[in-house]
């Protein structure tokens, strides 16, 4: 089955944004572009929140779910709690209504399910010795412990997530050939059902839900009864806090703690030897309940913006009554087993991470800025990255600002021009030594090394409005051979960013205008030259015509002379004879 989230790689803008929110770095940048190492995702959907083009998708499974419906299955819907901010001022019987107008056999709540798993984690807690007992309740949180805290899985409550829960009071209660599709904001869920098909058939984001609606041209509006009936403490569990809420009536020994995002949750388990707190708990129990996403399921990835606000977490509250799990009788949701599955992670040997190092120019330990532009939290892990095949050169900036700035320096320093950048006040941010030879202050070039700083109009004074223009107006103005200290150039000024910086090239052309002027009087004393011999050419050509035509006119005369005379012979004439 295909990672729950994916990248579309045409939208890809490299711009490494899901690497440096990504909590476990399961993203491979290939030719800028970046991929979810499935293996390695948690399926948190915090990429999928943050990435600016919205390369990072969920799978969609829209189309196995009409395929479901069309099968002719008994298909009910779970819906979670965290409906009420994705769907604002619509009724959980409102969406009932619609969904069985779509199709389906029935709809419930998941939080039918969350008040089950709450009401067998009191009484867990009331028979364990384990001095920590970590929620099941998120499957992004659970991968999280089992994958990269794997010391604390064994802390893991062996207890479902409310959905799988859900599922099987579905099944018992309702139809044991049901099948369950979930909608909710999370994209953990699809790992679920992908895992238990015989319990979760498909989890559907809420954004497909809508989209299913629409295609069926379904207004969502009328009420309709729910299967199983209205859920109640439940309903708080899609808020931060919510689960402990349902727990409060529980043994005085026990610590209710919570803790949401998965960075905070490596940051709070992170560096403890699971061992000793035994030890440290000294007979008393902490339950922490643990979420992926900051703040709860209000804030998952398929929600929208201000999905988890003040005014959601309102109206969740006015739909679930202030009362407790505990102690409510549910038939037992089962047991689920949740062993540690790390992430193979090889830890390179230094020699290679030192080469790492020294491809993006950090050879010295005062190189490593460790500043997280990567996304990584330090360039030794960067280091690392580059060595796995997860990470490129160029996501270092530092790396690409040096190999701009040689290229640019480099480019200015040998270009066979005078240039000059100067910012929005006219000082001068650059330039190379051509441009300081032309303007007369070599010997201040040479002694500092460059002219930062000084105000361009000193050098430039007869160009000064030319930069005010490109900087006012973004356009380029180019001044052709103007007479400048002496000499002849052609100054070329151009914006850089509108407003904050423009450039300038001074090209000397004082010799080609003078090769030119050589050129122009040698070329005109060839034309003269030129010009006189076609004259001679042309008074010689018309005095041979002159010449031709006399010749041609005695010939002609003689000829017609000759002509006559033989005709006057030929027809007797006597004054031929007689002449």
């Amino acid at each position: 089955m295909p990672s729950p989230v994916y990248t579309t790689e045409n939208a890809c803008q490299d711009c490494y944004k899901c690497v440096r929110h990504c909590p476990v770095k399961a993203i491979r940048i290939v030719g800028g572009k970046a991929s979810v190492i499935s293996e390695a995702c948690v399926a948190c959907g915090e990429c999928v929140k943050v990435c600016p083009q919205h390369a990072k998708k969920i799978r969609s499974d829209l189309a196995r779910l009409r395929e479901l419906l069309a099968s002719g299955a008994e298909v009910y819907a779970s819906i979670a709690p965290s409906f009420t901010g994705y769907f604002r001022g619509v009724t959980i019987g409102q969406l009932a209504a619609a969904l069985k107008r779509a199709g389906f056999a029935g709809v419930s709540e998941t939080a039918h399910g969350a008040e089950s798993v709450s009401a067998h984690v009191a009484r867990l807690l009331e028979a364990t010795e384990s001095p920590l007992v970590i929620s099941s309740a998120c499957p992004a949180a659970v991968d999280m412990v089992r994958k990269y805290l794997p010391g604390f899985a064994g802390f893991i409550s062996p207890l479902p997530s409310p959905v799988r829960a859900h599922c099987r009071l579905i099944k018992e209660k309702i139809s044991a050939s049901a099948k369950v599709v979930f909608f909710g904001p999370c994209a953990a869920k699809k790992n679920e059902a992908d895992a238990h098909p015989d319990e979760l058939a498909l989890a559907v984001v809420f954004p497909a839900l809508e989209r299913l609606l629409d295609e069926k041209g379904i207004v969502i509006g009328e009420e309709a009864p729910l299967a199983l009936g209205a859920a109640a403490e439940g309903r708080f569990y899609s808020v931060e806090g919510g689960m402990n809420d349902t727990l409060r009536d529980g043994g005085a020994e026990v610590r209710y703690l919570s803790v949401s995002g998965l960075d905070n949750l490596r940051r709070l388990l992170d560096g403890v030897d699971p061992a000793s707190l035994a030890e440290r708990a000294d007979g008393r129990k902490i339950f922490l309940e643990v979420l992926a996403c900051p703040g709860g399921c209000v804030n998952g990835p398929a929600m929208p913006q201000g999905g988890g606000s003040l005014d959601t977490l309102f109206a969740t509250d006015e739909t679930a009554p202030l009362q407790t799990s505990v102690g409510r009788n549910f038939a037992h949701c089962g047991v689920s087993a949740y062993p540690a599955s790390p992430v193979a992670e090889d830890e390179p040997e230094e020699r290679f991470v030192a080469d790492a190092l020294a491809r993006v120019g950090k050879i010295t330990k005062s190189d490593e800025l460790n500043c997280g532009a990567c996304g990584y939290t330090t360039c030794r892990e960067f280091a690392k990255a580059l060595i796995s095949g997860k990470a490129e050169e160029a996501m270092c900036h530092t790396y690409l600002k040096r190999n701009f700035e040689r290229t640019s320096n480099a480019l200015i320093r040998y270009i066979p021009a005078g240039v000059v950048i100067v910012d929005g006040k006219g000082a001068i941010r650059e330039c190379n030594r051509i441009f300081a030879e032309l303007s007369g202050a070599l010997e201040e070039f040479d002694a500092l090394g460059n002219l930062e700083g000084l105000k361009v109009d000193a050098f430039l004074p007869e160009f000064a409005d030319l930069f005010a223009g490109a900087l006012d107006h973004g356009s380029e103005i180019v001044k052709y051979r103007q007479r400048w200290r002496g000499r002849i150039v052609t100054v070329s000024v151009f914006p850089i960013a509108r407003g904050e910086f423009a450039g300038a090239v001074v090209q000397d052309v004082t010799q080609n205008e003078g090769r030119r002027e050589e050129i122009a009087a040698k070329a005109r004393e060839v034309i003269r030259k030129n010009v006189y011999t076609v004259q001679q050419v042309a008074r010689l050509f018309g005095e041979h015509i002159a010449e031709t035509e006399v010749m041609l006119n005695e010939i002609a005369g003689s000829y017609e002379s000759h002509t006559e005379g033989r005709r006057l012979r030929e027809s007797g004439s006597g004054d031929y004879l007689n002449g």
